[in-house]
C-alpha cells in the first residue's frame, strides 16, 4: 500500500498464491524457530487503523528469528482510539498472547512508536494506558524504540484483513 493510492487490492489467482507461497515460507523452518526458554525473549508490536500485530522473536547466532506471529482484528470501538492507544493497545494484547513465554522472564520490546518506550516511567493523559502500564508492571522488560522498516513482522500482521 502506498502513501495516497487506494486500500483496494484487486485479488486474483497470482495474488492468492503469492500469499499462499508466501504465509508457507514464513512459517518453516529456517525462517520460523522453536523458542528456547533459557534464551531472552524479544516482542515486537504493532497498530494499524485496522488491527494488531506481534512477533515473538529470539536471537540465533546473532540474527533474531521469529518463534511465533500473533495477530487481532480491532473492534469499532477499538479503531477510534488514539494512536498511542492503538499501540499500546497492541503491547497488551501480545504480552497476553505469549503469556506461557513472557511471564517470570526478563524480555525485551520493540515498539516503533516512541512515546511508548517510557510506558513503564512516564505519566499519561489516558486512562486507559495507564491502567494498561499498571497491568504490565507484573512483567520484567525493556523498552526499545525501533524503526517502523525494522517492524516488518508485527507491522504486516496489524494491516492484514482478518485475524489468524
Amino acid at each position: 500500500m502506498r502513501r495516497g493510492q487506494p486500500n483496494i487490492v484487486n485479488w486474483g489467482d497470482s495474488q492468492e498464491r503469492a500469499y499462499n507461497s508466501l504465509r508457507v515460507a514464513v512459517t518453516s523452518k529456517p525462517v520460523l524457530q522453536l523458542p528456547d526458554v533459557n534464551k531472552r525473549f524479544v516482542l515486537r508490536t504493532d497498530a494499524s487503523d485496522r488491527g494488531l500485530g506481534a512477533a515473538l522473536m529470539q536471537e540465533n547466532e546473532g540474527t533474531l528469528f521469529p518463534v511465533a506471529y500473533a495477530s487481532k482484528k480491532l473492534t469499532d470501538r477499538e479503531r477510534k482510539y488514539s494512536v498511542i492507544e492503538r499501540e499500546a493497545l497492541a503491547i497488551i494484547c501480545g504480552v497476553k498472547k505469549f503469556l506461557l513465554y513472557l511471564y517470570g522472564t526478563v524480555f525485551t520490546l520493540q515498539t516503533d512508536h516512541g512515546a511508548l518506550q517510557f510506558l513503564n516511567a512516564a505519566k499519561f493523559d489516558s486512562p486507559k494506558i495507564m491502567r494498561w502500564a499498571l497491568a504490565l508492571e507484573v512483567y520484567n522488560f525493556d523498552i526499545q524504540y525501533i524503526k517502523g522498516s525494522e517492524n516488518f513482522g508485527a507491522d504486516y500482521l496489524s494491516r492484514i484483513e482478518y485475524a489468524f
